[in-house]
């Protein structure tokens, strides 16, 4: 029972200085560049420039979603130090998770904006906003509110993804797990227990999910 208990604390431990962290770091980084990627893709302008920045984009979203996460955290950490580039494991996997939830999260804010019906832009046009204030106080929190529960699912889904981190020699959750594991060749109750703490951080963020969700509903 005592060993049971002991194995919790390096995989906790794991998690709170690696998982949520690394999880947290390259979701926020990653909604910043699906914002960014969303509102190229979406703008209508017939700029040359604009237009070679959204076949940028297309060309962007679609190699990350036609690839595997792992294969690009191998390219990541392995590969670039063949051409000079040199990261730390913790870096190397920010990137790979913040590259690819950019991608995947700037299709659901893309069509959440879309969502929005265009009387909305109308609205705010016919009281004198420019297409700036329009977007970021009419808008964009409309989209929000479409998006939410899909952007709540993506980020519970990196918690698991995280995970992935630990080829990598990243000392998160799972990382611990698989030291225990090797150490005391109970693999079967160490997995378990890693899944166990997996499962109580999802419940715990599918719990506050529900409540932000409840709290934009009666705001928005």
């Amino acid at each position: 029972m005592n060993n049971y208990l002991e194995s919790f604390l390096p995989m906790i431990k794991g998690a709170v200085q690696f998982t949520i962290p690394l999880s947290l770091i390259s979701f926020i980084a990653g909604i910043s560049i699906a914002i960014v990627v969303a509102i190229i893709r979406i703008d209508e302008s017939k700029n040359r420039f604009i237009k070679f920045t959204k076949l940028i984009c297309a060309f962007y979203i679609s190699i990350i979603r036609g690839t595997p996460l792992l294969v690009q955290l191998f390219i990541i950490f392995y590969g670039l130090p063949n051409i000079g580039i040199t990261l730390n494991p913790f870096i190397s996997s920010i990137i790979a998770f913040s590259l690819n939830i950019g991608a995947y999260a700037s299709e659901t804010l893309r069509a959440s904006i879309l969502a929005v019906p265009k009387g909305q832009w109308e609205a705010g046009w016919s009281i004198g906003m420019n297409n700036f204030d329009t977007f970021t106080k009419i808008i964009a929190p409309q989209a929000f509110k479409i998006a939410l529960p899909t952007l709540s699912n993506t980020f519970i889904a990196l918690i698991k993804d995280s995970s992935l981190a630990s080829v990598v020699l990243v000392t998160e959750l799972f990382r611990e797990a698989q030291t225990l594991a090797a150490q005391n060749y109970e693999f079967l109750r160490v997995y378990s227990q890693a899944a166990l703490v997996y499962w109580v951080i999802c419940i715990f963020l599918g719990y506050l999910q529900t409540k932000l969700e409840a709290k934009f509903s009666k705001h928005l």
